[in-house]
């Protein structure tokens, strides 16, 4: 990471976000001789330090799939990543409240030593930023948050103002600034967008029987509960009790169990995931956010990109989120070097359109697979639920549909 950072506000590639997938993008153009600045509103300047996960776990976590694993490999920063702290998983166990179907996973079934890895996002993040700081040609601005956005009038160059006054220019403008994309918002991108109506609840429980390294989710009328392994920090013993909760709700729900205290919502919880992993014995922090789904029209205009969040956001029901905004920053990086190498403009929309037709497919198709889940399960008359169960019990006995669904979530499908 470039120390001379006040000198130069001319870069070939800005980054307005500094997360998970803004990150990774900049990295993945770290042997690309682009000049490349990344600008966040949060203090960055800590993360490339923590050479060790915390005691407490993050309450935010995500499920990086084998293909996530490798893309953070090529970035030699998935070692950073086992080296403070992920969770392997080697199995998966899905059922429906009510009735009988279930569905189990296993790695070993199709030769694969893990169906992914659960890591606190922080955790990566550290890593990530951790080969920021080793990267000659990626400055880190931050915090500052961007106040204005301005394209030259032949799409040459893209100007963004800081809040602090700066002003600084890029052949090509990434905008992974999250759901929320404040980019997106000022460069005039047209979303589609609907809300789930309910509200996600997230928290790291400790249980008294131990995870096996199995993720769980049940299917319930009122929504979809999941709790995900968590392994504790390399040094210490790993009893396997710790999990991270994902506890997707009806809004009024939600309410009631945000204004339970530990007890009473311990108690909701074990009933909910029928006493799996029998007493939740301790609870961290809750934390409640709405979900909404929103996919941008277009992912790209002249000399601008949207990645990852800023250009869709999915349920949290398959942890899809962060491996689809990964899978966003390689095409979009491999778009661009490719570009580069030619000695063209590379935020010239012929070529910023690959990277959307790449995409955008793909990411259209899982989000109405999460639509058709959750419209699966939500309540439904007793013959539905019947063919629901069925459905279910059949996917589990035939090995092939079984098979072709875990390498579909591995991401071992998509090229």
């Amino acid at each position: 990471m470039s120390e001379n950072i006040a000198k130069s506000l001319d870069y070939d590639v800005l980054v307005a976000g500094g997360g998970m997938v803004g990150a990774s993008f900049a990295l993945a153009l770290a042997d690309s001789g682009l000049r490349i600045a990344v600008v966040d509103s949060q203090d960055l300047s800590k993360l490339a330090g923590q050479e060790r996960a915390k005691e407490s776990f993050d309450p935010r976590v995500s499920a990086i799939t084998p293909s996530s694993q490798a893309f953070l490999e090529s970035l030699a920063v998935w070692q950073g990543v086992r080296n403070r702290r992920c969770a392997p998983y080697s199995d998966m166990h899905v059922w429906d409240a009510d009735g009988t179907g279930s569905i189990h996973f296993n790695a070993q079934e199709i030769h694969a030593a893990a169906l992914g890895h659960i890591v606190e996002n922080s955790v990566i993040l550290a890593a990530l930023y951790e080969r920021i700081a080793e990267t000659a040609n990626i400055d880190v601005l931050a915090p500052v948050a961007l106040h204005a956005l301005e394209v030259g009038s032949h799409h040459e160059r893209v100007s963004i103002t800081l809040e602090d006054g700066r002003s600084i220019s890029a052949a090509l403008l990434v905008a992974a600034d999250g759901a929320n994309s404040k980019v997106r918002e000022l460069a005039g991108f047209q979303t589609k967008e609907w809300d789930y109506e309910h509200q996600a609840i997230v928290c790291t429980v400790k249980t008294q029987l131990p995870h096996g390294a199995t993720a769980i989710q049940r299917f319930m009328d009122e929504g979809t509960l999941a709790f995900l392994p968590l392994q504790q920090n390399t040094e210490l013993v790993d009893t396997q009790q710790h999990c991270s909760i994902v506890w997707s709700v009806l809004p009024n729900y939600a309410q009631r169990l945000m204004a339970m205290d530990d007890s009473a919502f311990a108690i909701q919880l074990q009933a909910a995931i029928e006493n799996k992993l029998g007493k939740i014995e301790h609870l961290d922090t809750r934390y409640s956010f709405p979900l909404r789904q929103r996919h941008a029209v277009d992912y790209v205009q002249p000399g601008i990109a949207l990645i990852g969040d800023a250009a869709h956001t999915i349920h949290p029901l398959a942890g899809q989120g962060v491996n689809l905004g990964f899978l966003d920053a390689q095409a979009l990086a491999e778009e661009v070097q490719r570009t580069h190498a030619k000695h063209l403009p590379i935020g010239d929309l012929r070529f910023l359109r690959r990277y959307q037709r790449r995409r955008i497919g793909h990411n259209l198709g899982m989000m109405w697979v999460m639509e058709g889940f959750k419209r699966l399960f939500a309540d439904q008359p007793l013959p539905l639920r019947w063919l629901r169960n069925a459905g279910m019990s059949s996917i589990d006995r035939s090995a092939v549909i079984k098979h072709q669904l875990m390498r579909s979530a591995m991401g071992m499908e998509q090229g």
